[in-house]
């Protein structure tokens, strides 16, 4: 089941992943998982372990907190649109 949250990492780890110009695989082999686990935490089908977060941030160089920046505030869902605009703006 999808939650919030998960949507919400899911969505700025493609975003982010993108503006690098990564693909899937690439990422993948970095973290040491297949495409198609990353494919399903940018899906937010699958839940991401604390481990796989602090792979994830360090191969896409952000600190953790830029997948939760915005959470917790009501506005989070147009500070989410705004972060994903900005970052499709970058490349």
């Amino acid at each position: 089941m999808r939650d919030d949250v998960g949507v919400m990492v899911g969505r700025r780890l493609k975003a982010r992943r993108r503006l690098l110009g990564l693909s899937q695989q690439t990422l993948a082999d970095s973290c040491g998982v297949t495409f198609q686990q990353i494919h399903k935490y940018e899906a937010a089908v699958c839940r991401l372990s604390a481990t796989m977060l602090w792979k994830l941030a360090c191969a896409l160089d952000v600190e953790i907190n830029y997948f939760f920046a915005g959470l917790g505030q009501e506005s989070a869902p147009q500070d989410e649109r705004r972060v994903v605009a900005m970052e499709r703006r970058a490349i």
